[in-house]
């Protein structure tokens, strides 16, 4: 891979998390402009927002260790909520194809992409040693559970009103 098409990579990737944040439909954005260009499949794409994911929240998971040392599990479920409200598009999508993979080929990915995320949630917690990654599994599949019952995702926020401006006034002033 090329210098050039490193960064093209990542510019395509950026406007399909905005597209998937934008849209929270749960499908690929394979319709983006240059993701025919970029990823040779659907299966190729999803790796890259598995990908994306899985950094995003392995950092986040540092940051609140480091913030909340004395509560492992804690920090390890508010850094999944945090990831989780920072990529809801890409966590849907995550979601969407972990239960409705295309074909066989992505549902064994995701399987592993699930399983080595539920270690790293275990682990962190201070739940399970990697050595034993059929137990952290499980353990990290109920941290995740524990983060999804507390999450409440795709919060609105509403915007405060703007304050009046100085020909607002002057019209209410006006019509009083």
């Amino acid at each position: 891979m090329t210098w050039k098409s490193f960064h093209r990579r990542g510019e395509v990737l950026r406007t399909v998390i905005a597209a998937a944040d934008t849209r929270r439909d749960g499908t690929l954005p394979l319709d983006v402009d240059g993701v025919a260009e970029t990823f040779p499949d659907a299966l190729s794409l999803l790796g890259a927002l598995q990908l994306r994911w899985h950094t995003r929240l392995s950092g986040r998971i540092e940051r609140e260790l480091m913030n909340q040392p004395m509560d492992l599990e804690q920090a390890v479920v508010t850094a999944w909520q945090q990831t989780a409200e920072e990529l809801p598009g890409v966590r849907s999508i995550v979601d969407h194809y972990r239960d409705q993979p295309l074909d066989e080929g992505m549902a064994v990915a995701m399987a592993k992409a699930a399983a080595k995320e539920h270690v790293l949630l275990a682990v962190m917690a201070g739940r399970a040693g990697a050595h034993d990654e059929a137990s952290a599994a499980r353990e990290g599949a109920r941290i995740e559970a524990s983060a999804r019952a507390k999450y409440r995702p795709f919060r609105q926020f509403t915007q405060p009103a703007p304050e009046p401006g100085i020909l607002d006034r002057i019209r209410a002033a006006l019509a009083a």
